[in-house]
């Protein structure tokens, strides 16, 4: 029985070999960027609440953009994969052309309904019984200074998601890696710098916040992509990339086809995502805060869990793009053994730091306990969010991208959402005892997820079509 259990779900050396091959360089990457987060928030946290709130508001509107802009990339992404894994370097140029034309047309939208109406969609998560029009307007202030500075940084952020992914598809994870660790200290430093106004820098506060993210995101860019046409000889996928937008007709329509539900499903999850911020935020800016404090720690204990998605798409991506069906269901049972056993040992670390963690901030005490206690809750659904979270990115690596949709926007939208807004809005249950509850709908989501993968239904190799 043993030896059974271990051939299905524990794989050999060279598995973990190459599982962390892959992921070692996107935990460093994500690990570095959610820790200079978790400082940015402590620098901001100390000009106040309401700074702390305007910032995190912001940042849930960007948020979208972010979510969007990777549901458009992640078709292209799936052909990707499977292209490589036959080592079709035409069929990676075109996904190349077609992720550069959705990202441009979507930065574009972004960058306009920011400039156009981030006042309106901002006072969405202010205006409420529970906040003064004092205390709405120098937090909206706030808001809109980091906003009008911030929008210009999504135009180098997507391109750097357009070469890494690229880059991420062929195994080659260090450089976009190195990319982000530059552009994450040089964020780090000049936050210091530009929101306290130290050394020969001026004082600016929130906007001070944002020009840092820029002046990061452009570094970001301008490595990625350099790196990216030094070694075209090592990636041909960018050789003649640029002279001409075309695109087969069949490939881009089965993109769409494909497609489509990704980016429906991350638009819609990240409005949802941030319509559950809204009810939350209905309890006032204390709730706000609290919750800004305990989503960016969180992020800084998921990093694992995020790298292992991606881990996931790469390496059965693979195997279904090279038709090896079998194979890919037996890497995926491994990968998503490991990432669970992985976190109930993270969500052990995160009950104990709980109480920690909201101490670095300079806010007040009651903003501190409900942070400690939404970190508590967050510790005990680790688990089964790195379930749900692996689970994801098996369905979406086979192209079951409609599945993903009901899976994860749908079921996101209909269930947490409407628990959090009858919870926040309709009742007076105590906000911690209304976040412990809207966590826990991730359970159901759990229970469908296990037969969907059971099943094998996923597992397809779509490239042969």
């Amino acid at each position: 029985m043993l030896a059974k259990f271990r051939q299905k779900y524990i794989g050999d050396r060279a598995f973990y070999r190459m599982m962390l091959a892959i992921a070692v360089p996107l935990i460093i990457q994500q690990g570095i960027t959610n820790l200079v987060s978790l400082l940015d928030n402590l620098m901001v946290g100390a000009l106040g609440e309401m700074p702390l709130s305007g910032v995190s508001i912001m940042n849930q509107l960007i948020m979208v953009f972010n979510l969007t802009l990777f549901g458009g990339l992640s078709a292209a992404s799936i052909f990707g994969a499977q292209f490589f894994g036959v080592g079709d370097w035409k069929g990676m140029r075109d996904t190349f052309r077609f992720r550069m034309i959705f990202g441009v047309g979507i930065t574009a939208i972004a960058v306009a309904v920011f400039s156009l109406w981030g006042d309106t969609l901002s006072l969405l998560f202010l205006e409420n019984e529970n906040n003064t029009p004092a205390i709405i307007a120098e937090t909206l202030d706030h808001a809109m200074a980091y906003l009008r500075i911030a929008v210009w940084g999504l135009i180098p952020f997507m391109l750097a998601q357009v070469y890494s992914g690229m880059l991420r598809e062929t195994g080659q994870t260090v450089h976009p890696m190195i990319a982000s660790v530059i552009a994450i200290l040089t964020n780090l430093v000049l936050n210091y710098c530009l929101i306290y106004g130290a050394f020969f820098f001026p004082e600016m506060g929130t906007a001070g916040a944002a020009l840092a993210t820029v002046i990061a995101r452009l570094l970001e860019a301008a490595y990625v992509i350099t790196y990216t046409h030094l070694n075209a000889a090592k990636y041909p996928f960018i050789i003649g990339a640029y002279r001409s937008l075309r695109i087969p007709a069949g490939l881009c329509r089965r993109i769409i086809v494909t497609g489509t539900p990704l980016l429906l499903n991350e638009s819609l999850w990240s409005i949802g995502m941030a319509a559950i911020s809204g009810n939350y935020a209905y309890r006032g800016l204390e709730v706000v805060a609290a919750s800004n404090i305990a989503s960016t720690a969180w992020n800084l204990f998921c990093v694992m869990m995020f790298a292992m998605g991606s881990v996931t798409a790469i390496i059965v991506g693979r195997e279904l793009g090279a038709g090896n069906i079998e194979g890919a269901r037996d890497v995926d049972r491994k990968l998503i053994f490991f990432t669970v056993a992985v976190h109930c040992a993270i969500g052990v670390v995160v009950l104990f730091a709980a109480p920690l963690i909201p101490m670095l901030y300079d806010v007040a005490d009651s903003v501190r306990a409900i942070a400690a206690d939404m970190l508590r809750i967050q510790a005990f659904v680790l688990p089964v969010h790195a379930y749900v979270h692996v689970a994801y990115f098996t369905i979406r690596s086979g192209g079951k991208t409609f599945i993903t949709f009901l899976f994860d926007c749908v079921y996101t939208c209909v269930v947490p959402v409407s628990v959090s807004f009858i919870l926040c809005r309709l009742t007076s249950l105590d906000i911690v005892l209304c976040y412990a509850l809207v966590q826990a709908t991730d359970l159901v989501k759990m229970g469908i997820a296990m037969p969907l993968l059971a099943s094998g239904c996923w597992a397809k190799n779509i490239i042969s079509k």
